[in-house]
C-alpha cells in the first residue's frame, strides 16, 4: 500500500440472505493501527465539514450510511470521491486538504484514524497548507 497517496480501499463482503457483513482491521485493509474512531452525522444541507489538513494523522473514511463527497488536494492537484458504498473506504494518507460536503440525508461518515485528537496536528489555513506541503516535499 502506497501511504503517500490516497486511495479506494474495498473492503471484505460477506453477502447473506439475512443481511451483508464488511470489516476493516488494523494493517490488513488499511495502512495503520487505529488509535482514534470518531464519526460525523447530522450535518444540516449546504454545511460541509473539515477544510484542513493534518501534518502527521492518516485517516480512512467510510460512509456507512447515506453519501457525501470528498474533496483533496495534495498541494499540486484536486480530486474529488464520491462516497456511497458502506464496503468501501477513503484512506488519506498525511499532508492532504479535505473537505467534506454534499452529505445526504441522514448521511453517516465514519472515521478512524492513527493518532489521537491533537490540535496542533491541524493546518487549518490553505496557505499555510500550501508552503508546509512544500517543505516537506524537499525534506
Amino acid at each position: 500500500m502506497n501511504k503517500s497517496k490516497a486511495f479506494i480501499v474495498d473492503l471484505p463482503k460477506i453477502l447473506d440472505k439475512r443481511g451483508n457483513l464488511s470489516f476493516f482491521e488494523n494493517d490488513n485493509q488499511i495502512p495503520f493501527s487505529i488509535i482514534r474512531t470518531y464519526w460525523i452525522y447530522d450535518v444540516p444541507g449546504g454545511e460541509l465539514r473539515g477544510s484542513h489538513a493534518f501534518k502527521q494523522q492518516q485517516e480512512f473514511i467510510v460512509a456507512l450510511s447515506g453519501s457525501f463527497d470528498i474533496t483533496l488536494h495534495n498541494g499540486e492537484e484536486e480530486q474529488i470521491y464520491s462516497m456511497n458504498r458502506s464496503y468501501s473506504g477513503l484512506y488519506i494518507p498525511r499532508m492532504m486538504w479535505r473537505k467534506i460536503d454534499n452529505f445526504s440525508t441522514n448521511s453517516l461518515a465514519l472515521i478512524v484514524s492513527d493518532r489521537n485528537f491533537d490540535e496542533s496536528d491541524y493546518v487549518r489555513d490553505f496557505e499555510e497548507f500550501m508552503q508546509l506541503i512544500k517543505v516537506d516535499e524537499d525534506v
